[in-house]
């Protein structure tokens, strides 16, 4: 119990207002931002008002210029991206899982696999490909996850990808990502993964892991802005890609508006919109920063920590734990009697 993390603690707590006058414990819906990535954002508005086009000048004296090309390395260095160009922005997870979603060459009698525990996001923009003739077959419970004996039995020759979450909202069940990985790469089935419950949280390296698209927004366990978030899309797939959602950025010759040519541009950002949010992407530069400077490795050692001792005084307190201690990420649920009368202690 007098386990500490590899960090400053106390610092840490420092650069949180909230813990002032709150316990906050709702990071799996949307987290308080550090106050590091407070007064970045608060730079970013002031260069809006004072030198707009700082965001997309050369200058290295300057923490939001370049800004798309700092994201990106930020994005790669936090996933062990390949490459720079297999990183974009998006607005949430559902955009950019829609986005690669629509923009596969789908053919009528081909599946997807997830399980029937995950978040809309990862399981709404799959399903809207029905219209397509293409077949979502969803892992029923008591599976708590994302498991290769779960979705095995579902798989067959027209798979064609498989959607998991790193971390389960609903279950708080941890995905054996190098596992899973392996198992698509050895049958050329795409892995998708909704890393919004992870990323920030946990080391993710999608090169070992063997992921082809990931998507997470920033406003969960990266502890940035809601409203940007970013998608890496493996470079071997993202060429096949044919954007079904496109915008001025998606083409090879965006700057050169009055010639109507939908050739895209190479790499993820293809399936960029339009302009990016720069706030956005200078405050989850910033929160990747404050993440890598703790270690990666040491957060979730400690919220493992944490997690277990709460598993350990609800299990005593009589309470049904759901979260299985064996697959334990930072996430805990358990079962009540009577949730409705149920009193903040």
């Amino acid at each position: 119990m007098n386990q500490l993390p590899a960090y400053d603690l106390e610092q840490v707590r420092q650069d949180f207002p909230i813990h002032r006058t709150t316990i906050y414990l709702n990071h799996a819906s949307i987290s308080p931002v550090p106050e590091p990535v407070q007064r970045m954002m608060q730079i970013a508005i002031e260069r809006l008002g004072t030198n707009p086009l700082a965001f997309y000048s050369p200058s290295e004296a300057d923490p939001v210029s370049n800004i798309m090309s700092r994201f990106a390395k930020a994005i790669a260095g936090l996933i062990n991206a390949a490459r720079l160009d297999e990183i974009t922005g998006i607005s949430n997870t559902s955009a950019g899982l829609n986005a690669v979603g629509q923009a596969i060459d789908w053919r009528p009698g081909d599946n997807i696999v997830f399980a029937g525990v995950e978040f809309p996001s990862n399981a709404y923009p799959w399903m809207v490909l029905e219209r397509f003739g293409v077949e979502c077959r969803i892992v029923p419970p008591p599976y708590p996850g994302a498991t290769v004996e779960a979705f095995e039995p579902l798989v067959d020759h027209r798979t064609r990808l498989i959607a998991a979450s790193a971390v389960q909202y609903l279950t708080g069940h941890r995905a054996d990502l190098m596992t899973l990985g392996a198992f698509c790469r050895q049958r050329d089935i795409l892995f998708a993964v909704d890393a919004i419950q992870a990323a920030g949280h946990m080391p993710i390296d999608v090169q070992a892991m063997q992921i082809d698209i990931l998507a997470s927004g920033g406003q969960k366990s990266l502890m940035s802005a809601p409203g940007q978030g970013f998608l890496y899309v493996r470079d071997g797939v993202c060429r096949h890609l044919k954007p079904g959602i496109i915008g001025p950025a998606s083409v090879q010759n965006w700057e050169h508006w009055a010639k109507y040519d939908l050739t895209p541009i190479h790499g993820a950002q293809r399936l960029m919109m339009g302009t990016p949010n720069v706030i956005g992407m200078a405050a989850l530069i910033e929160s990747i920063r404050y993440l890598q400077s703790l270690g990666l490795a040491a957060i979730d050692a400690w919220t493992r920590h944490l997690s277990q001792i709460a598993i350990e005084d609800l299990s005593a307190g009589g309470f049904t734990v759901i979260t299985p201690e064996d697959d334990l990420g930072p996430i805990v649920t358990f079962r009540v009697g009577d949730p409705d009368n149920i009193e903040a202690a």
